[in-house]
């Protein structure tokens, strides 16, 4: 086995993780294999990391930060301004990209879910940027726009979150998995626009 020389082996480590990662789920990652894939002994991947878990975590941190870039450049990209119907078309974006996301990537998805800390726990911020605060932005200018009471925050948040999440899940791992993708699509326009509905 080759000496790994080039780089920061932590960084690579983590690299290599979040690659089999994508190919195969959180399942498919070990510390044994990572550290063949860099071409470093086992025991050299043990100093940087004291477990299978430890790993894991981080790559699901990468999982969560690619994320967060994608509702970025998703919420971004949506209506400009301010309103109602700014804050409606911000909040579809953000929908649509959370499960375009789990689509495009579903081994780091899994991942990212399987092996992060509470999402919730923003103390401190588990990425940047984090999935979840973009969520609550996304929420408090719904509430600003004056569609949500701000008592009924907190709620809302928790069902747009559940709402994309299980969206996804059930058409990654459950009973609609096997729904051809353009039909899932279309269903997925007609959930949000009923939360839309709902709102206004």
């Amino acid at each position: 086995m080759s000496t790994y020389h080039h780089g920061n082996l932590r960084a690579s480590l983590i690299d290599t993780g979040v690659e089999l990662a994508r190919s195969e789920g959180p399942g498919g990652v070990s510390l044994r294999e990572v550290a063949r894939r860099a071409g470093v002994s086992h025991n050299a991947a043990y100093r940087h990391f004291a477990d299978k878990d430890a790993l894991l975590t981080e790559v699901a941190r990468v999982g969560m930060q690619r994320l967060g870039e994608a509702m970025v450049e998703a919420v971004e990209a949506a209506r400009p301004g301010a309103g109602a119907t700014t804050a409606l078309a911000r909040l579809r974006a953000t929908g649509k990209v959370y499960v375009g996301f789990a689509f495009a990537e579903p081994g780091l998805f899994r991942t990212a879910f399987a092996s992060c800390p509470d999402p919730t726990d923003t103390s401190p911020a588990l990425t940047d940027p984090d999935p979840f605060a973009l969520l609550v932005e996304t929420v408090d200018g719904l509430v600003a726009a004056g569609l949500v009471e701000e008592d009924r925050r907190d709620a809302m948040v928790l069902m747009c979150w559940t709402t994309v999440h299980g969206y996804a899940t059930l058409h990654l791992d459950g009973p609609l998995r096997g729904v051809p993708g353009d039909e899932r699509d279309a269903a997925l326009e007609r959930l949000l626009d009923e939360v839309e509905h709902a709102l206004t």
